[in-house]
């Protein structure tokens, strides 16, 4: 019988993410017979618009998979802006029922909203992921492209939708269905999940020193207790001195003023991503006073943190 996949489209959603999800295994029908049928669903039953504009007609609203169907809740911005009880109902009886969970993009919020997340890793698009940990912080979130994990399968969104199912028909039919699919999109490689959503340090900054991109990764975990510039250097086992010359050769600028940056952008996405006040955003960067969080934005971006918020209403809550 025919894998049965359902997807539920939320306002606002990615369109990226589902084409990436659902082309493959239309290719991998036309390669092989019906392996696969898929059906949209809606809140409503009503059309849906994505957040490039376009809008898709559904098979209709709050349906119950049967057991062993899998169901993608695919979101985009603003994620929890249509969650209720009645979904949240909803998606436990799809539970229930034996069906398999899972979520493209920022779907995840959704599906821990519910409750229906324990030991599970999952993943979502990058830009949310600060948020989520904020919202979630027990929860086990990854900067993978996707997670298989159990009966929760979730994918970042954008191409990694389309790693995902092509990892999930080569699991289902074999390596060589799954290499001819990615064929068909031209692709180099399939992707493993491990990859990560965004370029490596050494990519993203062009650097190659081993100890400066370690370096830049230790910063990167220590956002809301940063690290002096001692702590760093010993931490690669160089002097403050010897630590000061790697940023100055390498990034043209200090390590406190690198160190800066990476907080003070870290707080424009949670600015724009979650309802967290001015002063939570601070203090969640590393910033004890908020009147210095405060300059030290104005300074990076040429607003205050709280008319960027106004200018940039809420993403994801």
């Amino acid at each position: 019988m025919p894998q049965t996949l359902w997807f539920l489209l939320l306002p606002g959603f990615s369109m990226m993410g589902l084409m990436a999800a659902i082309e493959p295994l239309r290719v991998a029908n036309r390669f092989r017979g019906e392996l696969y049928r898929w059906h949209l669903l809606s809140l409503e039953g009503a059309a849906v618009a994505a957040s490039n504009g376009m809008s898709l007609n559904v098979d209709g609203a709050l349906q119950l998979p049967a057991a062993g169907d899998s169901l993608f809740v695919v979101a985009g911005f603003e994620p929890l802006a249509t969650f209720d009880q009645r979904l949240s109902h909803w998606l436990h009886r799809v539970e229930h029922e034996g069906a398999v969970l899972g979520a493209i993009d920022t779907g995840s919020f959704i599906l821990a909203e519910a409750g229906l997340f324990a030991r599970q890793r999952l993943t979502l698009h990058w830009e949310a992921i600060e948020a989520f940990r904020e919202r979630y912080p027990r929860l086990a979130v990854t900067q993978e492209l996707f997670e298989i994990d159990g009966r929760r399968i979730t994918s970042a969104g954008g191409t990694a939708s389309l790693d995902l199912m092509l990892t999930l028909i080569g699991r289902a039919h074999g390596e060589e269905l799954a290499l001819a699919v990615s064929e068909q999109f031209v692709l180099g490689r399939i992707r493993a999940r491990q990859d990560h959503q965004r370029m490596q340090i050494a990519s993203r900054y062009d650097v190659h020193n081993k100890k400066l991109v370690q370096v830049i990764g230790e910063m990167q975990r220590h956002n809301e207790q940063p690290l002096s510039s001692q702590a760093l250097a010993e931490l690669i086992k160089v002097t403050p001195r010897q630590l000061e010359r790697l940023f100055r050769h390498h990034l043209r600028e200090t390590p406190s003023s690198f160190y800066l940056a990476l907080r003070l952008d870290k707080a424009r996405q949670l600015l724009r991503q979650t309802d967290m006040n001015v002063l939570e955003v601070g203090l969640a960067c590393g910033f004890e006073s908020s009147s210095y969080f405060s300059r030290c934005y104005r300074a990076r971006f040429a607003t205050c943190p709280s008319q960027d918020r106004h200018e940039h209403p809420t993403t994801t809550t």
